[in-house]
């Protein structure tokens, strides 16, 4: 990562124009996935196990399928990490920006649709806080504006986005590109990004919690 903190890696997409078939995009997909840098994924699992740890906010969001994802992912990090580890005192404080519903259309509605995501961070972001932005295209309108307003607030920004970036990715302290220029495939990689970063953090945190097990069966009263 260079000085700045942006994770500078030269990315080319790769075209599936030819994936007009089940076994062409199964094919496609596989491919893919071994493009994706695992230590990338352990690095912005730290990002977020540091988050909890502070109890700091994740704030995610994102357009379509996107939008999709920020809900999964927030309930995978706000419920999921619970169900095996012993019901936790600490919690992540996860919240994705796409649930609230008539926030989003009010502002769409008196403002501009481009507001949706920046003007709910503005009510509640703060330093050191993680806005966690999805955008397959690295381009959406919404999402750079989030972005700006969370690094204006301090916050530290992590991105998953396809293609080359787009805009996203300078606006990104920790971002992770899928290398492709087909939507669908890109999607279904950062569905898989998000389950494998939940599987490592919830690994994470249930072997710490084994580890401060052991260790107490040893005191004494």
């Amino acid at each position: 990562m260079s000085n700045n903190g942006h994770a500078r890696t030269r990315v080319c997409a790769e075209s599936t124009s030819q994936v007009n078939r089940p076994g062409d995009y199964f094919k496609a997909l596989a491919a893919l996935i071994q493009r994706i840098p695992a230590s990338r994924v352990e690095d912005i699992a730290e990002v977020l196990l540091r988050a909890r740890e502070d109890s700091k906010r994740v704030l995610l969001f994102g357009n379509g399928g996107s939008a999709s994802l920020a809900s999964h992912f927030a309930c995978d990090l706000g419920k999921g990490t619970t169900a095996r580890c012993c019901n936790p005192l600490k919690r992540f404080r996860a919240i994705a920006l796409t649930d609230n519903i008539p926030m989003m259309t009010a502002w769409a509605n008196d403002s501009s649709y481009d507001d949706i995501f920046s003007e709910q961070l503005r009510n509640l972001i703060e330093p050191g806080d993680v806005a966690f932005a999805i955008s397959g295209s690295g381009n959406s309108p919404n999402v750079l504006k989030a972005l700006e307003t969370a690094r204006a607030a301090g916050g530290f920004t992590v991105g998953l986005t396809g293609f080359q970036g787009g805009k996203m990715k300078k606006l990104c302290n920790l971002y992770l590109i899928v290398p492709s220029d087909n939507m669908q495939l890109i999607e279904d990689v950062h569905l898989s990004v998000a389950h494998a970063l939940f599987t490592t953090i919830r690994h994470k945190l249930e072997s710490a919690l084994v580890d401060t097990t052991t260790s107490l069966a040893g005191v004494t009263p």
